[in-house]
């Protein structure tokens, strides 16, 4: 439960819900690169688009980078992609990226953004996240102290400053290896959704719609039984709500690490896969697991499709799970506030696996005694109301190419 929430100003303009239909103070978009006809859209300097994805084709220039915990410098050569100028179609105040990639090597990825803003300023490039998959060679890491008169970054999250909403925006994914090294990462999709959404306790609670009695049968991890493992990737316990849930969701799928891959585990820790996928999102300037694309990126590596987004309300949520696909939602909210959670959060990623006859969310809660205890019904309008009022209605979305998406409404925000 390390993951912040902080709540901007937000425009209240016109949106659609997830029927297609207007649905004031909802506006959400996602945009996303994953072909060769899509990275086309873009202009590359020393990549190729295949279907592979973007791949490190040619060095087109050289940068040094200086690891903040060791002070540590050492060149790397450079392959860029920037994307084409999105219309965002309203006044965005959020954007938040998210990647898959592979990085072997020494080679790691870097997510930029840049905008357009309502008040006509061009944005400076600002970073969203140096990432590896691996943390031997490269520590992956957010950037700190990026603000200035348009906007800032917390972490993961592009946030406008007053006045200087996005009105369109465009990345900048950066391919870098160690300078002389035949490394060779590959982008294989990019994508970002922005946002503009209402003051919290602005929406009136969904009513069900599909999806009842229908819960998915992912397994239950608990963050408890890590807890004080591995103070190094932030000590387990309640610090590790972010990459049990995406475990969860993992092992749903049938994939994930082999024992060799988590044979570094100390023998005797429970479910060794979840401190796995601790380090394996782990950000070194956020101190935490709980940054949301680093978790995404974690999920494709083993294959999946893997993104970030805003949903409008648990009617969309309900389609994902009548498509067989569970989500990982973000949420706060105070003990007694939800009918089912006993505790206190600031911030919290869960698995939403489906929903009761009634109607009501079916979770998996890591924030549980046990694994046996992880699996809780709560209840729909005040679950609903947090989430939408914490995170916005975020969610990590992860699944195989083979298993398709819902049909996404008009104002496409998957």
């Amino acid at each position: 439960m390390n993951r912040r929430e902080t709540l901007p100003a937000s425009a209240d303009l016109p949106a659609a819900d997830g029927a297609g239909q207007p649905s004031a103070g909802r506006d959400i978009a996602f945009r996303r690169w994953d072909s060769p006809q899509r990275w086309a859209e873009g202009t590359g300097s020393g990549v190729f688009a295949g279907t592979a994805g973007l791949t490190f084709a040619a060095a087109t220039g050289t940068v040094s980078h200086t690891d903040p915990r060791t002070g540590l410098s050492t060149d790397y050569e450079t392959a860029t992609w920037t994307g084409p100028a999105t219309a965002v179609g309203f006044a965005a105040t959020e954007l938040i990226p998210s990647w898959t990639a592979d990085t072997p090597g020494g080679s790691f990825l870097r997510v930029q953004v840049s905008g357009t803003t309502t008040a006509g300023t061009v944005t400076k490039w600002f970073n969203l996240g140096d990432w590896a998959a691996d943390d031997t060679a490269f520590r992956r890491t957010s950037q700190r102290g990026q603000g200035d008169a348009d906007g800032d970054v917390s972490a993961d999250t592009y946030r406008a400053a007053d006045g200087r909403a996005l009105a369109s925006w465009r990345l900048r994914a950066t391919l870098l290896r160690p300078a002389g090294s035949t490394d060779t990462p590959v982008l294989r999709t990019l994508g970002a959704a922005a946002s503009a959404l209402p003051a919290p306790g602005a929406l009136t609670p969904s009513s069900p719609l599909a999806a009842r009695g229908l819960v998915l049968d992912v397994p239950p991890y608990s963050q408890q039984l890590h807890r004080g493992e591995h103070p190094q990737w932030d000590n387990g316990g309640e610090a590790w709500c972010s990459p049990t849930s995406t475990s969860m969701v993992l092992a749903y799928w049938g994939v994930g690490p082999t024992p060799a891959d988590y044979a570094w585990v100390e023998p005797g820790h429970t479910d060794p896969w979840v401190d796995f996928a601790a380090r394996h999102t782990y950000d070194h300037a956020f101190a935490g697991c709980g940054n949301w694309p680093f978790n995404t990126a974690y999920a494709g590596r083993f294959g999946m499709r893997a993104f970030v987004t805003r949903l409008r309300s648990l009617n969309e949520a309900e389609r994902f799970i009548a498509a067989g696909i569970p989500l990982i939602a973000s949420a706060s909210y105070r003990k007694g506030q939800v009918p089912g959670l006993d505790y206190d959060t600031k911030g919290h990623l869960m698995a939403l696996v489906g929903f009761t006859d009634a109607g009501d969310p079916v979770l998996n809660d890591p924030n549980s005694p046990s694994n046996a205890q992880v699996r809780k019904p709560v209840g729909r309008a005040e679950w609903e109301s947090a989430w939408l009022d914490s995170s916005r209605g975020l969610v990590y979305v992860i699944h195989p190419a083979s298993v398709p998406l819902p049909t996404p409404p008009g104002q496409a925000n998957w």
